[in-house]
């Protein structure tokens, strides 16, 4: 008999971790960090399963919100074989480890705070350090090609599928017998959208008797990709053209890579106003050179690019700025400067500096391309605040402010539907990772749309298949 309990993304889109039991195997799909309102209580709170007694770890992809809890799993026990891809397993050490140094910063910060009020003992550990970072690494990892078979214990086999999400992103395929009884389920992952600038479409499933899928955006579709990339480069070329400046908070992963190869595009077919352009982020330059060696993962076209000897994500006029000095000499640029930063959501880092000292030159622009999280400083912006507070300091929004959201890397109502639609033998179909009234509307629709029932999974409430 089989099992499964979601102990996030159930009801939510953040901190994604699903634990599947057949027989007496244990595995976890995804352990992912909470975000948002109540996400650090979350973290810190138990796992509510034993992590020492977890054999298997399997990750679909690499956001923090489905990595970001594994150096915990570790420092609490767990001891098993952590299953991805190879493109998953660099990402995740990049992301891991910037995680690790932001958690340790911020609790050295809240120690110097409650040192001055004499009340250290109610600052807690960070979640992890780096040290638990280093020691994932160390452990036991087998890396799967997209649709290799992996024999785990008691005739158990796991298989991974290209999800079209980012770059190693997997959906989950596990093959098991009950009573001599051939059974699957399989675990979405996020599944991006057929019509993607630099990944390509997810692969599809044949058949399973059990699927867990994703619903972020199961209430609605998108705007067309193409729609969206017209609005991007009509922004970017009516600031440049008028002297000013264009900041883009940018998510270091995928969404930077995006935006450069259209910042490419637009040079190399002279649609770019002369101007500089810099990547402002040290984690998304990293990231960008691990897109560049993996490029059998991407789509044709960049692949394309990278097998003439060409860099798909940079051209002539990109500057990066690892250190901190050369992020400062951008300060100096007044005119015709593109910067692309962190945070995506204007929530720390690089960003922030860069929108302290040009949000309130009318000439600038901020473009948005990304979805900002309710109580951010990026979704105030785009919700009209007169004025902004950045580092103590009250800034006046002047600039120019662009919201565009067709670069979503989620597939939509119609993509979900569409992906769910050739699958046979279906018997329980579960949703996850999605607010509960946006899975409501996509329950309905599938009930409508293909004559399925869907349960909504609820966090800690075991599902027997």
């Amino acid at each position: 008999m089989a099992k499964v309990t979601s102990y996030g993304a159930a009801q939510t889109v953040t901190g994604s971790c699903h634990l599947v039991k057949i027989g007496s195997v244990q595995m976890l799909i995804d352990c992912g960090m909470f975000q948002g309102d109540g996400g650090s209580a979350n973290n810190y709170a138990p796992f509510g399963f034993d992590p020492a007694k977890i054999h298997y770890l399997v990750l679909t992809h690499a956001h923090l919100d489905h990595i970001g809890r594994v150096a915990k799993l570790i420092k609490e026990g767990f001891n098993g074989e952590i299953i991805a891809t190879q493109p998953t397993h660099d990402i995740a050490k990049i992301m891991l480890l910037d995680s690790a140094r932001i958690l340790e910063e911020e609790y050295r910060t809240l120690k110097k705070k409650a040192r001055r009020h004499g009340n250290e003992e109610s600052v807690s550990e960070p979640l992890y350090t780096e040290e638990h970072v280093h020691q994932l690494f160390a452990k036991k990892w087998r890396t799967l090609e997209y649709f290799e078979h992996h024999k785990l214990r008691q005739h158990i086999r796991v298989s991974l599928g290209n999800a079209g999400h980012i770059m190693g992103s997997a959906f989950v395929i596990i093959d098991y017998h009950e009573e001599d009884t051939p059974k699957r389920m399989v675990f979405s992952g996020d599944l991006g959208s057929p019509h993607r600038l630099i990944i390509d479409s997810a692969d599809t499933v044949d058949k399973t008797d059990a699927l867990f899928i994703e619903s972020t955006y199961g209430d609605r579709n998108h705007k067309p990709l193409r729609e969206s990339v017209d609005e991007f480069k009509k922004a970017v070329t009516e600031t440049l053209e008028q002297d000013g400046n264009v900041l883009i908070p940018s998510f270091a992963l995928e969404r930077t890579q995006e935006i450069l190869w259209l910042l490419r595009e637009m040079f190399e077919d002279g649609e770019l106003p002369k101007c500089r352009v810099f990547l402002d982020s040290p984690l998304a330059i990293k990231a960008t050179e691990l897109y560049n060696k993996y490029p059998l993962q991407l789509s044709d076209e960049v692949e394309w690019q990278a097998a003439v000897g060409e860099d798909p994500f940079s051209f002539r006029w990109l500057e990066t700025t690892s250190a901190r000095e050369e992020s400062m000499e951008i300060n100096k640029i007044e005119e015709r400067a593109i910067i692309i930063a962190g945070s995506g959501m204007c929530t720390g880092g690089r960003i922030m500096h860069h929108l302290k000292n040009r949000l309130w030159n009318p000439l600038n622009a901020v473009i948005f391309v990304g979805f900002q999280v309710e109580g951010t400083l990026g979704r105030r912006i785009i919700d009209g605040a007169e004025f902004v507070r950045i580092y103590g300091e009250e800034i006046i929004t002047k600039a120019q402010v662009y919201t565009i959201n067709g670069f979503s890397a989620h597939a939509d109502q119609h993509d979900l539907i569409e992906w769910i639609r050739p699958v046979k033998g279906l018997k329980t179909l579960c949703l996850i990772h999605g607010e509960e009234e946006k899975m409501e509307i996509f329950a309905e629709m599938i009930k409508e749309t293909l004559k399925l029932d869907a349960h909504i999974m609820e966090r800690g409430v075991p599902v027997t298949l």
